[in-house]
């Protein structure tokens, strides 16, 4: 079958050496994949549409992948299956600075795009930690968010229209490039968070902002205790502060990091909070934060003079993931709750490690009440132990008893779904399993993922 797939691309399209199929076939997930038959390295939306028509008429499951940097499996190969790369379709086709839009490729690295936006005075706001290595289309296929979400969204709040193709090679666009449009069906929004499962985007308009004449204001503020720094999050936000980035992260988290980078932690430290506004008086917005901290317990606060303090106090953030991966295999999980009750999910976390006896390091997007428990685990181990899913089991629990989700950004993929009957019920999947069967009848698009 495959060599009807090689034939009809350029050369070197196809990949089918093992080792190398095996590379394409894993995210950042512990999850072992299936063997897939072969690797696209597609260039052009036509040939993800030879490739696609290919699919379908050989009954082929197709895995779409970006940068491969997602944490819920939903890039991981299935058995039998085309893994379609679009990470050289890196164009930016147009930067409209008079209408603040962008049309790009999928394969387009996120802080690429910032940065041609920003010399036009502009800027895209979806900023996820992973923002120097993942891509657009990874962005929209996970609806991922980031550390400025609190102020500007989620991925879904900038994506204006989409090109995507259709399981049987059709070509779909959605959308608009105005401001406003409400014609039919919202399916941007449908395809934005949809995991591959609908159809393959292969560009993307997305909305640019202003970005602001003047460098953010950062603090950074450490606490005894992570029910004091959730505490000071919600003052921050009653008292109208409108911060740009809020960012938590506990004692396991900043141990981590320290002994990988040195950052001079504190023994007493239990927990930091990273602040920043990026409005016109950002520096009168960060005084005021600064002050909110002390007020609810912060043995120390650092508010930034310069951009490069900035990127120093910002980069402490960045580092998170990459610290924990040292420490072992990680179970990423992602909930959000509602923002007053983010220090009884923080509870309900710090609960669960010691009950079952598991590391959890903990970093929340603090201003969302999303946050992001790591199980960590012996590295090797192909499945977490039973500890270890146990634990997790009650996290998700307490999230969706406190009005919760079970995920805020990273998409649902393979680690998720044991956990949807307890949030979506039987009408939404009913519902939701329809919609693949009008866009994938076949049921070859990223199989087993999602829903």
């Amino acid at each position: 079958m495959i060599e009807a797939l090689v034939k009809a691309l350029p050369e070197g399209r196809v990949l089918t050496d093992p080792d190398v199929v095996d590379s394409y076939a894993r995210d950042r997930t512990f999850l072992e994949p299936g063997k897939a038959l072969g690797v696209v390295l597609a260039t052009t939306r036509d040939e993800v549409v030879t490739t696609l028509r290919w699919a379908t008429e050989h009954r082929v499951p197709v895995v779409p992948r970006g940068a491969g940097t997602g944490l819920a499996g939903a890039a991981t190969a299935s058995e039998g299956s085309i893994v379609l790369s679009l990470a050289k379709m890196t164009a930016i086709r147009e930067l409209n600075p008079a209408d603040e839009y962008a049309v790009v490729e999928p394969g387009v690295i996120t802080a690429d795009l910032d940065r041609a936006a920003r010399e036009h005075g502009l800027m895209y706001a979806p900023d996820p930690s992973s923002y120097e290595i993942s891509t657009i289309g990874g962005n929209l296929a996970t609806n991922a968010g980031g550390l400025r979400c609190v102020k500007y969204g989620v991925t879904r709040d900038s994506a204006l229209g989409l090109e995507v193709v259709l399981a049987d090679g059709r070509i779909l666009n959605t959308g608009r490039r105005t401001v406003k449009g409400v014609t039919g069906y919202d399916l941007t929004g449908l395809f934005v968070g949809s995991e591959g499962t609908l159809g393959v985007i292969t560009s993307a308009t997305v909305r640019l902002r202003r970005a602001p004449l003047a460098p953010p204001a950062t603090i950074a503020a450490e606490f005894g205790s992570l029910r004091e720094a959730a505490a000071a999050v919600s003052a921050i936000i009653a008292a109208g502060c409108q911060p740009s980035l809020m960012e938590l992260l506990d004692r396991a988290t900043l141990k981590a990091i320290d002994d990988w980078r040195n950052i001079g932690l504190e023994d007493s430290t239990q927990a930091m909070l990273i602040g920043q506004s990026d409005a016109s008086d950002g520096q009168a917005m960060a005084a005021m934060m600064q002050q909110l901290c002390e007020a609810n317990g912060a043995s120390f606060v650092a508010l930034s003079s310069t951009p490069e303090e900035t990127e120093d106090l910002i980069g402490i953030r960045r580092m998170a993931y990459q610290a924990k991966e040292r420490l072992g295999a990680c179970l990423v999980e992602d909930v959000c709750v509602p923002r007053s009750a983010l220090p009884g999910m923080i509870s309900a976390i710090e609960a669960a490690a010691a009950r079952h006896d598991v590391m959890i390091c903990t970093v929340a997007h603090a201003g969302d009440g999303n946050l992001h428990p790591v199980f960590i685990f012996d590295h090797g181990t192909v499945e977490p132990p039973a500890n270890v899913w146990a634990a997790a089991d009650e996290v998700f629990k307490a999230a969706l008893e406190m009005g919760g989700t079970l995920t805020g950004e990273h998409g649902v993929g393979l680690l998720k779904r044991r956990w949807l009957a307890l949030e979506s019920g039987p009408v939404a999947a009913e519902m939701q399993q329809g919609i693949k069967r009008v866009f994938d009848p076949l049921g070859i698009l990223n199989p087993g993922k999602a829903i």
